[in-house]
């Protein structure tokens, strides 16, 4: 018993070790493995020189023609679209994955003016330079809000737009969060660790279920947060949070144009300063099992696609099952 008890001891040792002397990773991500080629985009904004990483991988079924663009959120990469990549390109779309700038691999400027329409326009201008002229736009939590957006701002270029999770489903400000300077976001951001990205995953994201691959996704957020940029990308972080909370793209759902397939995990209760909400305010937030069914009528071309008992990213909880409903609702819209 004593040998066992030993062994066990020190297998406990070896997992708070590794999780203590987790990989980090360059400002730019610089040391992570992107499942497909990375390229680079290089452009102005702004005054400066930036560059935005991004995957473009082509069909690897028969090709449709056809080209989607995966909006990633705010706590995401283009990395973690892998699965999704595989799926749409063996279905034979053109896949396009960008980071954002101030996310993952892109650039980490000291000073921009966040904005949806700038990461729009951002977006806009890497199509051009790939001759994209028409794409279906998929967004994930705040790369939804971006995905709407885009949608509002090239109407004509966008054939359609699908939305999993999408943050911003609700103005959390007008519902009673309370207002959160960049300084305090850029605090938190500063405090960021392996720990508790996990936690707040397992409970917002997974609802409570935990899986081996989704470690890859915490050593990634919080490699790239406690890395040699560790201010730079917690300044970005924090600019990102106050765009998110102050520039509302629930007000205009109703003037979309394009055909829109919103994919809900119902469990979700993501919000936005939620944790810093009055318990009364807290109580009604981040309700997706109601969101959900709010926004698709306000949407004037929706489709509601629900998920009972997934979080906020059923397609990394459940992927072949909400692989199937995006294949399906796409070719329906």
């Amino acid at each position: 018993m004593p040998l066992i008890r030993d062994v066990f001891i020190t297998g406990l040792l070896a997992t708070s070790t590794a999780s203590a002397f987790a990989a980090t990773y360059g400002p730019e991500l610089q040391g992570f493995q992107y499942p497909y080629p990375l390229k680079h985009f290089e452009f102005q904004s702004q005054g400066q020189s930036l560059q935005m990483g991004y995957m473009d991988v082509p069909a690897n079924g028969t090709p449709n023609g056809r080209s989607v663009v995966l909006m990633h959120g705010k706590n995401f990469c283009g990395a973690t679209w892998e699965g999704s990549i595989k799926a749409l390109s063996d279905a034979g779309y053109r896949v396009i994955a960008p980071d954002q700038i101030g996310f993952c691999t892109s650039s980490k400027p000291e000073r921009y003016q966040y904005s949806f329409q700038q990461l729009a326009t951002n977006t806009h201008q890497l199509l051009e330079k790939l001759g994209v002229k028409n794409a279906t736009l998929l967004g994930h939590s705040t790369g939804g809000m971006l995905a709407t957006r885009y949608a509002l701002m090239y109407p004509t270029q966008t054939e359609q737009l699908a939305m999993v999770n999408p943050i911003g489903l609700e103005d959390w400000k007008a519902l009673g969060v309370p207002s959160i300077s960049v300084d305090q976001w850029y605090a938190r951001e500063l405090n960021v660790s392996a720990e508790g990205i996990r936690k707040y995953q397992l409970n917002t994201y997974y609802v409570g279920r935990w899986k081996p691959e989704y470690e890859r996704w915490v050593d990634m957020y919080a490699g790239l947060s406690d890395g040699p940029g560790h201010k730079q990308v917690a300044w970005n972080s924090a600019l990102i949070y106050d765009m998110i909370l102050t520039q509302p793209v629930y007000y205009e759902f109703k003037n979309l144009k394009v055909p829109t397939l919103l994919l809900i995990g119902t469990a979700d209760n993501t919000a936005i300063g939620k944790d810093v909400a009055p318990p009364e305010v807290k109580a009604k937030l981040g309700d997706y099992a109601v969101l959900g069914k709010q926004v698709a009528k306000l949407i004037p071309k929706a489709t509601l696609v629900e998920f009972p008992g997934l979080g906020h990213a059923p397609q990394m909880e459940e992927p072949a099952r909400f692989h199937q409903a995006l294949l399906q609702g796409l070719n329906s819209l």
